[in-house]
């Protein structure tokens, strides 16, 4: 898969990228007062809903095609390229039409490889930037698929968009921020830009500015933020919306690190302790191995005695000792906890395995 580094695709971005609106256009008004507001300010793309899918039926689903116009009309006015979702091959059409100059597929459409062709084969011979969000679920696999898909209709200029996952757990933000996603994606796409959108992780306005910069602390490439003139009057999304006063506050306090120090003490010291983190790392690994193996005798032993792999009452009691044991070392339960159901995973396919055998 080839794609475009974000500085090839002929955009000026500064620091990192910004793409910034409101969450839906809502009136010719509403678009120009944003776009007046963030004009030569270190935006570069105005974005605005659209068409807006809805969870159901009657509440505010977007402008549709008179949106195009108004955003046009700011572009033509500020200088600002203009940015839009896009749902099914009619949006495309009719972007295309009006020289839109960046398209993103969004969460919901990106869970279904179906759409995402549809939008793959109508986007074909275009030279357009094409952002695609994350599902809505952690699959970094189907996030990678729609990518693919539309790399092989010949799109070059493409970025991801971090937009966290739904979740049943109560948590302060709308979407669980799953850094362990764009991670991942980065390691396998080195070269494909990587943009937040905080807004939509967050949920609530006041979170946004941290968010955004645990980004910036992971190297993303840029921001998608929703800007509202006035949020408490949005149609959609209010809460999560701020203004562009907040907006370019929350950007000029942002900071910027890099991968890499320049000090010579900091990089020897830094040096030193990645040598420790390696030794550590081999013994863990070490050790592993020699669980397993204990494991395989167990699974064998289990099998001899027409046992069950699975038991119950002695993995909740391993729980519960592992985390009382991680807390007092200071380790969180929730990572405690991860790594025992990891363990215990690999445990019982090894257990079965010797079943076989």
């Amino acid at each position: 898969m080839s794609t475009e580094k974000l500085k090839d695709w002929g955009v000026s971005t500064g620091n990192m990228l910004l793409i910034a609106g409101p969450c839906s256009a809502e009136s010719e008004n509403q678009i120009l007062q944003v776009a007046r507001a963030l004009a030569d300010r270190g935006a570069t793309y105005l974005r605005a809903g659209l068409w807006k899918p809805r969870t159901r039926p009657g509440s505010f689903e977007g402008v549709g095609l008179r949106g195009l116009a108004w955003l046009d009309r700011a572009r033509s006015e500020t200088g600002l390229k203009i940015a839009t979702e896009v749902a099914e091959p009619s949006h495309v059409d009719a972007c295309l039409q009006f020289g839109v100059d960046l398209v993103w597929i969004g969460a919901r459409t990106t869970t279904n490889p179906f759409s995402v062709q549809a939008l793959a084969d109508a986007l074909k011979g275009c030279d357009i930037p094409v952002l695609v969000k994350n599902p809505m679920n952690q699959d970094v696999g189907l996030w990678i698929g729609a990518l693919e898909r539309l790399a092989n209709a010949g799109l070059n200029k493409l970025g991801a968009i971090h937009r966290g996952v739904s979740s049943t757990q109560e948590m302060r933000c709308r979407n669980a921020p799953a850094w362990k996603m764009p991670i991942e994606l980065m390691r396998k796409m080195p070269n494909l830009p990587m943009i937040c959108d905080p807004s939509h992780i967050c949920g609530k306005s006041a979170l946004i500015p941290a968010i955004a910069q645990e980004a910036m602390d992971l190297l993303f490439d840029g921001l998608m933020v929703e800007v509202h003139p006035d949020p408490t009057s949005a149609l959609s999304d209010a809460a999560q919306q701020l203004t562009p006063e907040i907006f370019l506050q929350m950007v000029a306090a942002l900071r910027h690190p890099h991968e890499k120090g320049g000090d010579a003490a900091f990089e020897k010291r830094m040096s030193q302790l990645r040598e420790k983190v390696d030794e550590m790392d081999s013994r863990l690994l070490e050790m592993l191995a020699q669980r397993m193996e204990i494991v395989s005798e167990m699974g064998t032993l289990k099998a001899q005695q027409n046992v069950s792999t699975l038991q119950p009452h002695r993995w909740q009691e391993i729980l519960r000792e592992r985390e009382e044991h991680g807390a007092k070392l200071g380790l969180p339960s929730d990572f405690v906890d991860h790594i025992m159901q990891t363990l215990h995973e690999e445990a019982i396919r090894r257990q079965e395995e010797a079943r076989l055998t």
